[in-house]
């Protein structure tokens, strides 16, 4: 896979006036909830690494991007997280390598807007996690404002080629829901310090039906 170089070596800059908005500290109220053997998809450059606690037993990242992968590795040489066992692997969300069942919590964070197969990687994601596990997603979704909503599909295309393949207008929370996951604690919010197209934000936790 080529991966977008330039994307990856400016995403941390593009990112960081959002991050110190607001962001951080959502990404932190998220992530306290992570516990034993955890999988984070599309871990990019690592900014969620820092929020880990030593709740958390074992962590493997996945992340297809050659080059968004090489920042990551480096990230944990320089800061390292509070889980002992890491593991990087570099697959994409729709193809997980990881057995059925395997994993108490599964951690989204700005991922869903930009796998190739969105319902694959929600099938995915509910396979490998365990029957009592969580999913932890933040994810930018499609507006419930019907005109910013068409905004979102007008500029979708564009959008696409500016943020290595990002879709403004993805209905995230129904691809979850189509697996048979319920999506628990949900909260609809805005991501701060960002374009319109791109600001309508849900947090919160997934869970197989009972």
């Amino acid at each position: 896979m080529r991966g977008h170089r330039i994307f990856a070596a400016l995403y941390d800059r593009l990112l960081s006036g959002t991050e110190r908005a607001g962001l951080r500290d959502m990404r932190a109220e998220l992530l306290a909830g992570a516990r034993g053997r955890t999988l984070e998809l599309g871990a990019g450059t690592g900014l969620n690494l820092v929020h880990y606690t030593d709740a958390v037993t074992e962590l493997v990242l996945t992340e297809p991007d050659p080059h968004m992968a090489r920042r990551l590795r480096k990230r944990l040489d320089d800061e390292p997280p509070a889980p002992d066992r890491v593991e990087v692997v570099e697959t994409p969300a729709e193809r997980l390598p990881f057995e059925d069942q395997s994993f108490d919590s599964v951690v989204s964070t700005l991922v869903l807007c930009s796998v190739e197969s969105p319902d694959g990687a929600a099938t995915e994601i509910a396979r490998v996690l365990k029957p009592d596990g969580r999913l932890l997603y933040l994810e930018h979704v499609r507006s419930g404002d019907r005109a910013l909503a068409r905004w979102q599909d007008r500029l979708e295309r564009p959008w696409g080629w500016l943020g290595a393949g990002c879709h403004p207008n993805r209905d995230t929370v129904a691809q979850l829901e189509a697996t048979g996951l319920v999506t628990d604690s949900l909260v609809r919010d805005q991501m701060p310090k960002a374009p319109p197209i791109v600001r309508p934000l849900v947090r919160g936790e997934a869970r197989h039906s009972t």
